[in-house]
């Protein structure tokens, strides 16, 4: 008996170090972008949606963006009275470098030129393993 609970006891030291090393070779290396934003007070939804649009665009005039979702399907502990952010803009950059090299790029500017006039708070994380 003292055999055969040794042998699970191995066998499952086993799986979990099997399944930690695969998690960490299949862990991506891309930067996530999150954006949520308040917008000012007068904004139109047609200027936020110019805004959002521009973001959508931005991994065909930017190559180190592989992806941008602006489309927020929940939004859980709002309290408007309290909290204005009610839009979020994410984008997938492939590489920290590629986040770094954006800052400034001919991209950045062109699409900062719709958001920033009607942004009026944002809060930024750029998270990745």
């Amino acid at each position: 008996m003292k055999n055969l609970i040794s042998c699970f006891f191995l066998a499952g030291m086993l799986a979990a170090g099997t399944s930690l090393a695969f998690a960490a070779d299949t862990a991506p290396k891309s930067v996530i972008h999150v954006i949520t934003v308040a917008f000012k007070d007068g904004t139109t939804p047609e200027q936020i949606q110019a805004a959002l649009e521009g973001a959508q665009k931005l991994p065909g005039q930017y190559a180190g963006i592989t992806h941008v979702w602006t489309k927020a399907i929940k939004v859980q502990n709002l309290d408007e009275a309290k909290i204005k952010k009610t839009h979020v803009i994410v984008m997938e950059f492939a590489s920290e470098q590629a986040l770094k090299d954006y800052t400034d790029s001919a991209a950045q500017k062109e699409w900062y030129k719709l958001y920033l006039p009607i942004r009026e708070q944002s809060t930024t994380y750029d998270i990745t393993n």
